[in-house]
């Protein structure tokens, strides 16, 4: 943005993570920032609206819709078209026109190198499974993308089941979903009767969005990823496990990959798996807590 004479960074967030990563940025390299966010999501997400507010950006409430992740999309291109000279858009997954779904990817991308090498280091091979979640895609994209030319690995894209696999109680767009065409790219898509994106729901902020990155879906005819789902409560359940046997409090969104990794090793005790812990969970303590309880104290 720096180096196009950019003033402003204009992005799009539905945990909060991407939204507070943009506004350090920007106010390192003193450039305006303007996070459009879903106002269900600012709710359940306070203490990341909090954090990019002491930064310095503005966040834009967006109270259409559902007043999620897809509404926050739709709010931040419209700004962005608004003002294309003097604003770079900063999209937060692999989605949207190229080349965003690739740029996307190719930042992401050291997570997987790193992670890969890491692996390699600790334990002299490669992992049997990689696990990632998947909304839109990106944390996945970065990590797959090193791993998709080792056929010895099996790879596995976590989506979110939500409350219910009816339509509109969940986000599983790889299980569930058609191609369509949504925020200027194809991929598989949940549509209602018209066609139009349906309604979806996670309990997650950042995984509730009705498409995939368009990489996703070519991964999934390819057959060279697994695509399957975990609801809310197995994501609770393994938000509460890690948290207490490993002391490390994991994001809603990294939960759910979480949850299938524990289902994995499960079925396949003697592989080892990678699961790519995308989020930490400081933003949802206040959300499940006061929603769901504690385990011994359940709501």
């Amino acid at each position: 943005a720096k180096y196009m004479g950019k003033t402003k960074l204009i992005a799009e967030t539905g945990a909060g993570q991407h939204g507070v990563a943009l506004a350090t940025a920007a106010a390192y390299f003193g450039l305006e920032c303007e996070i459009h966010m879903g106002e269900v999501d600012i709710k359940k997400e306070h203490p990341n609206v909090v954090r990019m507010e002491i930064l310095g950006a503005k966040v834009v409430p967006v109270s259409h819709g559902l007043k999620t992740l897809k509404e926050a999309v739709d709010s931040a291109f419209d700004a962005y078209v608004q003002d294309p000279e003097t604003s770079l858009y900063c999209i937060g997954s692999v989605v949207g026109p190229h080349p965003f779904p690739m740029m996307v990817r190719d930042f992401q991308r050291v997570v997987g190198v790193e992670a890969r090498e890491q692996f390699i280091e600790m334990t002299g091979e490669l992992p049997d499974k990689v696990v990632a979640c998947v909304g839109g895609g990106s944390n996945a994209m970065g990590l797959f993308s090193a791993f998709l030319d080792d056929d010895e690995c099996e790879i596995y894209g976590v989506e979110p089941a939500g409350r219910s696999l009816n339509l509109g109680d969940h986000a599983a767009t790889m299980t569930f979903g058609k191609p369509g065409i949504l925020h200027g790219f194809k991929c598989y898509t949940l549509m209602d009767e018209k066609g139009e994106p349906a309604p979806v729901y996670s309990v997650a902020s950042g995984l509730d969005y009705p498409g995939v990155g368009p990489e996703h879906s070519m991964l999934k005819d390819l057959k060279k990823v697994k695509y399957d789902y975990i609801n809310d409560q197995e994501t609770l359940d393994a938000f509460y496990e890690l948290s207490r046997l490993e002391g490390i409090i994991p994001a809603l969104e990294s939960a759910h990959a979480v949850a299938y990794a524990i289902k994995l090793a499960k079925k396949f005790p003697r592989q080892s798996i990678l699961v790519n812990l995308s989020g930490r969970g400081d933003k949802d303590i206040d959300f499940v807590v006061d929603t769901y309880g504690l385990p011994e104290n359940p709501k």
